[in-house]
């Protein structure tokens, strides 16, 4: 898949390797019965674009392969161009989590990449924003329309006063009071909503909005010590202490309505404005980069077209020195096999053995297990069960060693993570798995959608890559890079792989504004809580 293909004929469709004995339809509105494919096989009904089609006639029980893996047993007798959908299809178990290959993938030859840079925001710890942001983390839900008042205020009021600071954001989610703060998961979300203050778009400045009696209080949210990690020197300009954590408590005896609640919140933020706005983008190796990739909204394109690409140019960044993380537990559950064998050590595999048996059980209580993750989307796109999913979006990794592993809220620089292919291990839905990736540190991200949808981050720019064409024709002021040329025979893999890789430099370095961003489409912070609510 990494050349160009030819020019599509009517009617087209996509073999992912040679062992497949389906295909994909890339026509626009499908492919009438009686179509020919060019190896001769007739479709015996219709087919909608990006379903399979049986290549060889598949007797009840056989197994049907895409990308050389075995993604169901046919349940009846399917003759050679039949209709291969989920209806028809038996899913295979999960693998077992033991006897697994380890480090036994051949390392590609990655040879290091150059002279690329982007002009970002350096911070006292090393890491490098590419957006100069003013976040205000709150530390329960009930303070939120206070917040969301003031925050309107600050872009009215204040921001113009500092225009080099890009914007202010409510760092909302739904947590903080009426849980089991004590119970053992409950340090999942704790950690996240602490890392995501943290975040290098934020320029180390932490301003936190508590109502009082909530349980999440300022302290156990930033215990002492924090602040250090983004702030290892003390300040030498003469401002207050960064290292000190700035609260704002609403139910403090000194404020007497509401709008001096307001007033308190604007005041506190003028201090970290004034320290943002001195701050000016530099140029920053590429390795500086962080960039987090996910998938949402697929289709049976994601695997073909617009993972591959952003797999390739996952591979550009580990050869520049970036990091980039990819996640989603169960988008990777039955491709384990592939994860062990390119760990770059036994320590990596374990982690991620230890991952994914966290996860089984996590679903194990709630009584369901892997295949709750396909949505009647997916399904509707061509995907039929979880382990054809999970096979197109394991290649948004590339090729490059896995050299470290994240539990959900971890901090790639807390756990001396610097550079490399990781595995963050989060849920697969869009926001909860973007949160999450925020609170490791990334700042920038790419996201590939067949279906479409106008998912955006406030806290981190958001690159959309469409699947198809037909997406990227109708919604061309939401998409960003259209990879859908891929299946059209109008460009390979690598060339939309490069584009990312260069749009990714711009969109860092603020020359381009990705479509969400210029939309202003921002979804809501969803926090994983696997512990009960009281």
């Amino acid at each position: 898949m990494n050349s160009r293909p030819s020019l599509p004929r009517s009617p087209h469709v996509i073999r992912m390797r040679a062992e497949d004995n389906v295909a994909i339809v890339a026509n626009d509105g499908g492919l009438p019965a009686g179509s020919r494919l060019n190896d001769g096989t007739v479709l015996r009904e219709r087919i909608p674009q990006g379903h399979k089609v049986a290549l060889a006639d598949l007797p009840t029980g056989t197994e049907v392969r895409r990308y050389n893996v075995v993604i169901g047993r046919a349940t009846q007798d399917l003759p050679a161009g039949s209709w291969v959908h989920e209806r028809v299809l038996d899913m295979p178990g999960a693998q077992p989590l033991h006897d697994l290959p380890v480090s036994t993938a051949p390392r590609p030859v990655l040879d290091r990449l150059e002279g690329y840079t982007f002009d970002g925001y350096r911070n006292a710890d090393g890491t490098v924003g590419t957006r100069n942001l003013l976040g205000i983390t709150t530390t329960v839900q009930c303070v939120s329309g206070v917040v969301r008042h003031a925050v309107d205020r600050i872009r009215r009021e204040l921001l113009p006063k500092y225009p080099n600071v890009d914007g202010v954001v409510a760092l909302e989610h739904g947590y903080g009071c009426g849980v089991a703060i004590d119970a053992p998961d409950a340090a999942i979300p704790i950690r996240t909503v602490r890392n995501i203050s943290l975040n290098p778009n934020f320029g180390a400045e932490v301003m936190v909005v508590s109502l009082g009696c909530e349980k999440l209080q300022p302290e156990r949210l930033m215990p002492p010590g924090t602040l250090a990690q983004i702030h290892p020197q003390d300040p030498a300009d003469g401002d207050a202490d960064p290292q000190a954590l700035d609260v704002v408590c609403l139910q403090d005896e000194q404020h007497v309505g509401f709008q001096s609640m307001i007033d308190a919140i604007l005041r506190q933020a003028e201090h970290h404005l004034r320290r943002l706005d001195r701050r000016r983008r530099e140029p920053c190796p590429a390795a500086d980069l962080v960039v987090g990739v996910q998938c949402g909204g697929s289709d049976a394109f994601s695997g073909a077209t617009a993972n591959p690409a952003v797999g390739f140019c996952t591979d550009l960044l580990i050869r520049a020195g970036a990091t980039v993380m990819f996640s989603e537990v169960t988008e990777v559950r039955d491709g384990i096999d592939q994860l062990t064998s390119r760990a770059a050590t036994p320590q990596v595999a374990a982690a991620l053995v230890r991952e994914m048996a966290w996860y089984d059980a996590y679903l194990s209580r709630g009584k369901t297990d892997r295949s709750a993750n396909t949505s009647p989307g997916n399904k509707q796109g061509g995907i039929s069960n979880i382990v054809e999913k999970a096979m197109g979006s394991i290649v948004k990794s590339g090729t490059a060693p896995i050299t470290g592993v994240l539990s959900p809220g971890q901090r790639l620089r807390s756990e001396g993570i610097r550079g490399g292919l990781v595995y963050a291990a989060t849920p697969s839905g869009d926001f909860v798995c973007g949160t999450l990736q925020v609170a490791a540190g990334m700042n920038l991200h790419v996201f590939t959608t067949g279906r479409g949808t106008p998912y955006g981050l406030a806290e981190v720019p958001v690159i959309k890559v469409a699947t198809r064409t037909d997406l990227a024709r109708r919604w061309h002021d939401l998409m960003d890079v259209n990879a859908g040329r891929i299946a059209d025979g109008e460009a390979s893999i690598e060339e939309v792989g490069w584009e990312l890789f260069r749009l990714m430099l711009d969109v860092a370095s603020g020359r381009r504004k990705t479509w969400a961003e210029q939309w202003q489409l921002h979804n809501a912070l969803v926090l994983f809580n696997p512990a009960p609510v009281t």
